[in-house]
């Protein structure tokens, strides 16, 4: 087994192609034993229509939907059994009790737990991070502190194909102001025949709008096209323009590794169900910028000056929060912008799978990603030309550019035959409508020798 990097870009050998190369790729794989952590849906139970109990006897269907939703990891039953002993053992002292042998603080302490562990994941400070709400209920909290137009100000810029609930925000903020999306909203695309959008024309955007723009809010890595945007540079650029600067990292949470405290970002939403396997519907986080969380005292501990946001008693500081007096004295950083005590269960599900990321990296995952998806493009593109092939890669062929997914453009009409020989073939990958085949392999628990089955059983399915 061999392969070396050109430019960060893997390059492989004449025999890479074999299913024996595959395996030597996994065996030499330092991150190999994270598979076993999770519960892999089984060939048996995706053909079953009814409930049951995961076949562990059964060999697992190749799971490549990670950018959906996560597989199970084997520690979330025993994080919700620990929360649920909890809760029926001791009851309201839960709140306040760390219980020996639990892998779970108390209640009042759980979001800290969780925001401690997610905080690596996107590079903030501990403070910068909260674990709270849902992505889209949590871009509304954050859209109501940081989007404050103005009549020469009050542009929105976005991507021209983000994901609907963005864009449904982004037009409910625009209504609520009483502005129409038809001048406020500013959609950036790609150009003609293309589907990457090249980072001088989100920058020349910028420019263009800079004197009408308030706010610009970007998908870290765009979910249709697999892009993964230069978010360093863009924030940078953008804050030079006066716009305040936020992403969604629905696609590159727990896929790319995020520098946000040093990138100076201003605010980032989240989910944690799609590569971070915390479960369908999970608990989501959210990122504010150390400087927007700051709390001033100088007038006075009873005259907090903070950053105005919409207010709950769970962003109010533990000291004072059971006081009961009305005077909100919000924790400092992201914390403060915390509405109600949140789901004990949900929380739990989610320090679940962060305990699984505790014991790695986002830089060593990040090198796995690579390789494994440059892994799938070799193969893909493998004896092939671009006038010989059915589909398309939309993706940025660059590593940099990309997370772990693949865009398959399909040629007209092969979407519904082609999704459904993979099903057949206990695979498990997205389809969009009209013609795109999403496939990402995860490093946490996909295999180079599922990468070569996948292949396979994607070009057989092309021919038949």
């Amino acid at each position: 087994m061999s392969y070396h990097f050109d430019h960060s870009k893997p390059v492989f050998p004449e025999d890479a192609a074999s299913k024996d190369y595959a395996t030597s790729l996994d065996a030499a794989d330092p991150l190999a034993v994270f598979r076993e952590k999770f519960i892999l849906p089984s060939k048996a139970n995706i053909a079953c229509k009814k409930l049951a109990k995961p076949n562990l006897s059964s060999e697992p269907c190749i799971y490549f939907c990670g950018n959906s939703l996560g597989v199970q990891p084997k520690a979330t039953a025993k994080y919700l059994e620990a929360q649920l002993d909890t809760w029926s053992s001791i009851g309201v002292n839960g709140h306040f009790t760390n219980l020996e042998d639990s892998p779970l603080k108390s209640w009042q302490l759980l979001a800290e737990q969780a925001a401690g562990s997610m905080c690596k994941i996107v590079g903030a400070l501990p403070d910068e991070v909260a674990a709270m709400g849902t992505l889209t209920a949590n871009l509304h909290l954050l859209l109501a502190s940081f989007y404050k137009p103005t009549s020469p100000k009050h542009k929105i810029l976005m991507d021209w194909k983000a994901f609907p609930s963005d864009h449904y925000a982004i037009e409910s903020h625009l209504a609520w102001h009483g502005l129409d999306p038809q001048t406020s909203m500013v959609l950036i695309g790609p150009n003609e025949n293309e589907y990457e959008i090249p980072t001088e024309k989100i920058l020349s955007s910028i420019d263009e709008h800079a004197d009408e723009a308030a706010l610009i809010l970007l998908p870290g890595i765009q979910y249709y096209t697999g892009q993964l945007f230069d978010i360093q540079k863009i924030t940078a650029y953008a804050q030079s323009k006066g716009l305040v600067v936020g992403w969604d990292l629905a696609h590159a949470y727990g896929n790319a590794e995020l520098k946000l405290h040093d990138w100076n970002v201003d605010f980032a939403v989240w989910c944690t169900y799609k590569y971070g396997n915390a479960g369908p519907g999970a608990m989501g986080g959210l990122f504010v910028h150390q400087r927007h969380g700051a709390v001033d005292y100088s007038e006075g501990e009873d005259a907090p000056k903070f950053r105005h946001r919409l207010t709950g008693w769970y962003g109010g500081d533990m000291s004072v929060r059971f006081k009961m007096d009305n005077k909100f004295k919000p924790i400092p950083g992201a914390g403060g912008f915390q509405l109600s005590n949140p789901s004990a269960i949900d929380l739990a599900a989610l320090c679940a799978s962060l305990s699984i990321f505790d014991e790695t990296s986002m830089t060593e995952l990040r090198k796995k990603s690579i390789l494994l998806t440059a892994y799938l493009e070799y193969l893909l593109l493998k004896d092939t030309t671009d006038e010989s092939r059915p589909f398309r890669i939309i993706t940025p062929t660059n590593p940099d550019a990309r997370g772990a997914q693949l865009s398959l453009l399909l040629r007209p009409g092969l979407l519904q035959n082609v999704a459904s020989r993979l099903q057949d073939a206990a695979i498990i990958c997205d389809k969009r409508e009209p013609g795109v085949v999403r496939v990402a392999p995860a490093p946490l628990y996909n295999t180079f020798a599922e990468v070569w089955t996948f292949v396979q059983q994607f070009k057989a399915a092309l021919d038949s």
